[in-house]
């Protein structure tokens, strides 16, 4: 029986070196040509970035063959290794649907495509030999209009039945310029009833305090405890929940050492403030969410009753889960039920016998 939740995981990063060197090999000759060798390819795929805005570079390859034909192709490998490799019960895929348009088409054509987008993405998550439970979070883009991001808000609104959330996605050096717009957007988010998370406290150029109000979990935050353990108690108290991504903070160059994750969670736990152990980007780090739970507990940066906090926590906070247990309860349920069962229908036996 799957057991996980991974509430933050991109798209675009969700995709395995393999796989889109696979998709270049068969379906783009360009590309093809420009990674013929897939040890290089895997190599330059997954290899660690200066800063944040050059890792998000690599999202533009993955958006660059990601459209309305071939994301079921992307989408049905995801969900398999999602449920075979990784124990999914729950996934939560994010991604900006505009960036997935044809970008032939004018504005509005191609915000009135983003509603087949979705529509592509909620019919490509439901395979039924890999049952893992599904929604979608919509993001809004540093890069984008006003007018762009606000049609991807109200896209959420209209379609909550398969979008549970929105979040801010892009480069966090680019919200200064834009914090007020994104105030107003989640304002009106929450007003249209719709759950939020956002990218904020990644690196110490993502601390905007001006947006937490307005969020239910917070994409990433380590900053929080690392830069402002001031704002502990805020979070604590609107119970919001640490999206923590352990990998990718190597992959961007915002940590040197994934053991100064310690005094992320200790300050957390101490202040309780709860956090969900997600992987981000998959494809583009090669690590998949047991792995990331391997790598804290060996270099004891958690110890397992803290693995299970944070694995019951992404259950607890997950938009879509509709079961107000995780799946490792579910299970001892059925198995206390058999045992119940048994256990009447041999003690019935032993009343019928002469």
């Amino acid at each position: 029986m799957a057991l996980y939740a991974d509430l933050h995981r991109h798209l675009g990063g969700s995709v395995v070196p393999r796989i889109l060197w696979r998709y270049f090999q068969r379906h783009n000759p360009d590309l093809a040509q420009q990674y013929p060798d897939y040890s290089e390819f895997e190599e330059f795929y997954t290899r660690e970035r200066n800063t944040l805005d050059e890792y998000l570079e690599l999202h533009t390859l993955v958006e660059s063959v990601q459209n309305i034909d071939t994301l079921p192709y992307f989408i049905y490998r995801l969900i398999r290794g999602a449920y075979i490799f990784e124990n999914l019960a729950y996934l939560e895929i994010r991604y900006t649907p505009y960036l997935r348009t044809n970008p032939t088409l004018s504005e509005n054509q191609r915000i009135e495509q983003m509603r087949a987008i979705v529509e592509v993405v909620d019919k490509a998550s439901k395979v039924n030999e890999y049952p893992i439970i599904t929604s979608q979070i919509l993001c809004m883009h540093t890069r984008l209009s006003y007018d762009i991001n606000r049609a991807i808000v109200d896209l959420a609104a209209d379609n909550k039945h398969q979008i549970c959330a929105i979040d801010v996605a892009g480069g966090d050096k680019l919200y200064e310029d834009k914090i007020d717009e994104f105030v107003k957007l989640y304002q009106y988010a929450r007003s249209r009833g719709i759950k939020t998370t956002g990218h904020l406290f990644e690196t110490p150029y993502g601390s905007y305090p001006e947006l937490l109000p307005y969020l239910m979990r917070i994409g990433h935050g380590i900053q929080i405890p690392l830069q402002h353990p001031e704002l502990l108690t805020e979070v604590a108290s609107l119970n919001q929940c640490l999206e923590i991504c352990p990998t990718t903070y190597l992959k961007t160059g915002t940590l040197d050492d994934l053991k100064q994750l310690k005094i992320v969670f200790d300050r957390c736990f101490e202040a309780g403030v709860d956090m969900a152990i997600c992987t981000d980007n998959a494809g583009l780090h090669n690590v998949r969410l047991p792995f990331e739970y391997e790598n804290l507990l060996t270099q004891d940066i958690i110890d397992f009753g803290q693995l299970q906090t944070c694995q019951d926590a992404s259950f607890r906070h997950a938009f879509a889960w509709p079961y107000s247990q995780p799946p490792s309860a579910l299970l001892v349920g059925l198995l206390e039920e058999r045992e119940n069962t048994k256990h009447s229908i041999s003690h019935r036996q032993k009343t019928l016998s002469p």
